[in-house]
């Protein structure tokens, strides 16, 4: 019986950040499904919010609390704010190096929704690619890469380890707590800005365990997505670029977001990507995110990915407006957990990250506090382990055989891309939810592999979550049609 200490399921930052603070002494195994750079975290381009000194904290707060609508966790939210500055201090004392200004002092910046400047960055618009890269070199734990968790052992209300997909071939590895930190949904949608590998598959085997998923109809969309690619990832454009002073117009240069909030470009996400939506099927114009405001040379500098990317696609950035849709983005619920990030009805489990709901973001998150969130509760993780570490006796599980794909999955996974985007997006029907609501329920009445089981259940989930909320919050827009 391969045993461990902990077992994290996940290699992005909340995964990487709790084997950081778990003591070498510890026996660790980093479970991660695809190359390591495969993560959500890797194309984080916004940076990470906090609370600069005490006297922010309540300002911190009240942006979040507006930002989530009304269904914020209070306690969530203070717990967050209070200890933004302990978390990033602790990377810098590690050797991260923020951006810094010319009298090496940190660089903070402002996004939408935020009162103040309170957002660090790393790299200019690749903090999540430089932070990641830091943590993979602090990791002095295994870790197991092409490895799918494909089930939890589970027995009496107590989790015993997991079982690994490996080279075709299934495995129980054991442990004595495990860390989900796998990340969000962007694969059930046909338009995203998520890693390919992000695929639900965990929330749907939580589905099949038991396990409550919470607000799984809370999702949010990216209002500035440059869409003109064949990916189903396409690549987002930072909301820092509107906070400092990119602007969103139509073909014929009109801000028209104005007509919608008076904050216009520095509204929430979620308000700007819902009036993009309503505008263009209003107008039928297209719409653009216009860099004029920006010196070149400070442009790249600032931006230097996002430069090269657009220039690289023929772009004249930032003399010349780039096309731009809202596209799916983060996942707001997830797995229920307390803010020490215990699973509630499971002991010895724990998420952390985008997997997670500690309901810190409510009905909509304020922009750059998703990295913050995996800093801070996956050192609370860590810290309710070691607290709690006492010997255990295991229970060993059979191996299961169950065939986790068909040759006939892939079209079904496009079929479930497609309704998910059409009827489960930015707006929504009941009519639309109901019609999402059939087609997945027929899918899982199909011969269909356990994996492409996982995807569908989640995305029931997230339906069903989604006609049970009648009135419209936050991210969550339901129409009569």
């Amino acid at each position: 019986m391969l045993r461990y200490d902990v077992i994290i399921i996940g290699a992005g930052v909340a995964g990487l950040y709790a084997a950081m603070n778990l003591p070498k002494d510890k026996k660790v195994l980093i479970i991660n499904k695809r190359q390591t750079f495969k993560c959500n975290t890797f194309y984080a381009q916004g940076g990470v919010a906090l609370a600069r000194d005490k006297d922010d904290i309540p300002s911190h707060i009240e942006d979040t609390l507006n930002a989530g609508d009304g269904l914020c966790d209070k306690e969530a939210v203070k717990t967050l704010s209070q200890n933004s500055k302990k978390e990033i201090q602790n990377l810098i004392k590690h050797g991260f190096d923020f951006d810094c200004d010319e009298n090496g002092e940190l660089l903070y910046t402002k996004e939408a929704a935020h009162s103040c400047e309170r957002i660090l960055h790393a790299g200019g618009d690749a903090t999540g690619r430089y932070l990641h890269y830091f943590l993979l070199t602090q990791n002095t734990h295994a870790m197991l890469s092409d490895a799918r968790v494909v089930d939890l052992l589970i027995k009496d209300g107590e989790c015993f380890g997991v079982s690994v997909l490996e080279h075709r071939k299934s495995r129980n590895i054991y442990a004595k707590d495990v860390i989900i930190a796998s990340g969000g949904v962007g694969s059930l949608y046909q338009f995203h800005t998520n890693a390919p590998c992000i695929s639900a598959d965990i929330q749907g085997l939580c589905v099949l365990k038991g396990i409550e998923l919470d607000r799984m109809e809370m999702l949010q969309f990216h209002p500035t997505v440059f869409v003109n690619s064949n990916d189903a990832q396409k690549m987002l454009l930072t909301e820092a670029l509107r906070g400092e002073g990119a602007t969103i117009e139509d073909e014929n240069g009109k801000r028209f977001l104005f007509d919608y909030d008076e904050r216009g470009e520095l509204a929430s996400r979620d308000i700007v990507s819902k009036s993009i939506y309503l505008y263009k099927k209003k107008t039928g114009l297209n719409v653009y995110l216009a860099l004029e405001n920006f010196d070149e040379e400070y442009f790249a500098s600032r931006f230097p990915n996002i430069y090269e990317n657009l220039r690289a696609l023929g772009f004249n950035v930032p003399h010349q407006r780039v096309p731009i849709s809202p596209a799916f983005h983060y996942a707001i619920g997830g797995i229920k957990c307390d803010i020490d990030a215990k699973v509630s009805n499971v002991k010895n489990l724990y998420a952390v990250g985008e997997v997670a709901s500690t309901r810190v973001h409510g009905a909509n998150r304020l922009a750059s506090n998703s990295l913050l969130e995996s800093l801070v509760f996956a050192k609370r993780a860590v810290d309710d382990i070691l607290k709690n570490d006492q010997e255990k006796d295991f229970v060993e599980f059979g191996v299961s055989d169950e065939i986790m794909s068909y040759k006939e999955d892939k079209i079904k996974k496009n079929q479930l891309r497609h309704i998910m985007w059409e009827n489960v997006s930015i707006i929504r029907t009941k009519r639309g939810l109901n019609d999402a609501l059939v087609t997945i329920n027929a899918l899982l009445n199909e011969k269909i592999g356990k994996l492409l089981k996982f995807r569908l259940l989640t995305a029931r989930e997230i339906v069903i979550s989604a006609l049970k909320r009648d009135e419209s919050i936050g991210v969550h827009t339901i129409i009569e049609e």
